[in-house]
């Protein structure tokens, strides 16, 4: 819960780092009227007051994992009825007060064969086949691979070692959750785009070698994966807070894969591109490049700790390595340079100068190849390069 000053230090940043909000209502007991039916009236106060200082909320969502039931604070016996019925009134609620906001959901997560809970509670098919048939304009899901260390005894079964990190399996649970709700997405909401607006390492504050170079790898990987799978927006859980957060929140120092997501965010553009064929021990994945007309943008992921791997490139450019000194460090270095803060201010990124030919890439290391110059007829539109 925030204090209305620190929503106004939420709004504040939001409006600094040019972002959108993007929030959930409560929708608990205090949330509804006698009969058990949520109601707006501290949703519109929440709008109301973000005008008021200034902000906007982009979009939201009515309930945070509303398929866990009583785990996301619902009232006991709530059903898929009940859910049809809340996300009616929420979308009638938005349609009058502020019809520029973007609906999101239905935001569930673990369904995908992973035993995240001991209960599986409400199934997504059935909120979203109730009637009246509930819409969203982004169709949105939480993905965790497996639950932490520290909530082990909730689901023993679904822990991930930090040997295991790099292995194919563990990689590829993020294609399966996607799969799975894309499906859903297919049937009940066609045409919506598809966010996953809530993900990290594990779930429960992730595993203490989440904040290390170890789950760096996962972290690239999935954004590759789901670009692919035509994904158009990924959270991360979170900014800075627990083992899984991007920043430290007791330093506020960057950790590796805040320099991923930083690298990503400058080189890889939206327009996927093919050709980059991925395969056990190396995933390839290769975009348009970010605010270059005709640029390409490939990152290859070295995921054998004990073999270096080769690709070729048909025109130089600029490369971009992370790597470390050990898989568990939570110093990151690029180009073999340590990534660091200077002050208040992010270093200089540069990437190295690459000529065409063979690039060797170290065992277990994140690459990110910029090439500025490849004059590629599917990424000159601006549009595209955005």
């Amino acid at each position: 819960m925030l204090t209305r000053q620190q929503w106004a230090g939420v709004v504040a940043f939001a409006r600094t780092v040019d972002g959108r909000l993007t929030i959930s209502f409560a929708a608990s007991d205090g949330a509804r009227d006698a009969n058990g039916v949520w109601k707006p009236d501290e949703a519109r106060k929440l709008l109301r007051y973000t005008r008021r200082i200034g902000g906007r909320i982009y979009g939201a969502e009515l309930i945070n994992e509303p398929n866990l039931g009583a785990t996301s604070g619902l009232p006991a016996g709530y059903n898929a009825a009940s859910f049809a019925r809340d996300v009616a009134a929420f979308r009638d609620f938005v349609k009058a007060e502020a019809p520029e906001l973007r609906t999101i959901g239905p935001g569930s997560t673990g369904e995908t064969g992973v035993a995240l809970f001991n209960s599986r509670g409400l199934s997504t098919e059935s909120m979203l086949g109730a009637d009246p048939h509930p819409r969203f304009d982004y169709f949105a899901y939480h993905f965790y691979g497996g639950r932490s260390e520290r909530c082990s005894l909730m689901a023993p079964t679904s822990a991930i070692q930090p040997e295991n990190a790099l292995g194919e399996e563990w990689l590829s649970r993020t294609d399966r959750a996607l799969a799975f709700y894309k499906d859903l997405r297919d049937r009940f909401n066609p045409g919506a785009p598809i966010w996953l607006n809530e993900t990290a390492q594990a779930s429960c504050g992730g595993d203490r070698w989440a904040a290390s170079f170890l789950d760096s790898f996962r972290y690239t990987d999935q954004l590759g994966r789901l670009a692919r799978g035509g994904v158009s927006a990924v959270f991360h859980n979170t900014l800075a807070a627990s083992d899984y957060g991007l920043i430290d929140e007791a330093t506020l120092t960057p950790r590796p894969n805040y320099w991923a997501a930083l690298l990503w965010r400058r080189l890889m553009g939206e327009t996927v591109l093919g050709g980059a064929e991925s395969q056990p021990g190396l995933h390839l994945y290769s975009h348009c490049m970010r605010g270059k007309s005709g640029g390409v943008a490939l990152l290859a992921i070295n995921v054998d700790p004990g073999k270096g791997r080769q690709i070729a490139l048909a025109k130089g450019g600029e490369g971009y390595a992370l790597t470390a000194r050990e898989l568990r460090d939570q110093a990151v270095f690029l180009n073999g340079a340590t990534l660091s803060m200077k002050g208040d201010r992010l270093p200089r990124i540069a990437g190295v100068r690459l000529s065409p030919g063979i690039l060797s890439l170290p065992p277990a290391s994140i690459q990110f190849v910029a090439v500025p110059d490849a004059g590629n007829p599917a990424c000159t539109s601006a549009r595209k390069n955005r």
